[in-house]
């Protein structure tokens, strides 16, 4: 089985590819309408700091969590280059009691994270356990109901048929990855006590496009993401995004 570490290079080099720019988008553009007085955030699964560095650019106060080295790296260096204040932790979800003991935050984000792990419901139940009464828990996860829409737009039929009904798949990654649906995990945040303020799809219109298709090949970009923003928040079409996100209250 291959996990994230073992195709992170792939992924770093696809940064500026038009679905991860869609992506880092919505999830940004979706978070900032909740956010209110927020100071303090924990960003597990940080990465190289995409989300974590915006935040810190609105006045958070900022700790990013990640296993990778090179991407803390890189999360701390656009840091320094931009004069943000970003304190990064190597380290894992099950690594968060250890490295930061008693500590609660207004905002706990998981943007990139429980697609890759066996037991999602279990992680929400760890990153809740971060959120400070009366914060946020921001998170994304796959859509289970979504698997089959890309391979079948693109015209690959076998695999969109192995699809429906999946709930783990190999993602263009090459890593081994699971989907949830948005009724199972709103059920997860209610058992835990936490109020869903929304939630949104992310990537409904641009998802079947190849990953590898830079955004600067978009001739109106603005007008693309101002499209996703509208699908993401709109019934039907949120409930096709190649991911979920959820906001919720603790």
């Amino acid at each position: 089985m291959a996990g994230f570490d073992d195709v992170e290079s792939i992924w770093s080099a696809r940064l500026g590819s038009l679905r991860n720019t869609v992506r880092q988008h919505l999830v940004r553009t979706q978070l900032h309408a909740h956010l209110g007085a927020a100071h303090t955030v924990l960003d597990v699964g940080c990465g190289q700091g995409t989300q974590a560095l915006e935040l810190a650019a609105d006045g958070c106060e900022v700790i990013g969590v990640d296993p990778s080295a090179d991407l803390l790296a890189r999360a701390t260096d656009d840091a320094r280059r931009r004069g943000l204040a970003l304190t990064v932790l190597p380290g894992v979800l099950d690594d968060l009691g250890a490295l930061l003991p008693g500590r609660s935050f207004d905002l706990v984000c998981a943007h990139g994270l429980l697609m890759y792990l066996p037991d999602a419901e279990q992680a929400v139940a760890s990153l809740t356990a971060m959120v400070r009464p009366g914060g946020l828990l921001s998170f994304t996860f796959r859509n289970v109901d979504a698997l089959a829409m890309r391979p079948g737009l693109r015209g690959d039929w076998d695999a969109a048929l192995a699809a429906f009904g999946a709930r783990s798949y190999v993602n263009e990654l090459g890593a081994d990855a699971y989907a949830h649906g948005i009724d199972d995990v709103a059920a997860w945040c209610q058992a835990l006590g936490l109020a869903v303020e929304a939630w949104y799809g992310v990537r409904v219109l641009t998802d079947p496009a190849d990953a590898d298709v830079p955004a600067s090949s978009v001739a109106d970009l603005d007008a693309c993401l101002r499209a996703e923003e509208e699908a993401g928040r709109r019934d039907p079409y949120r409930r096709l995004g190649s991911m979920i996100h959820v906001v919720a209250r603790r």
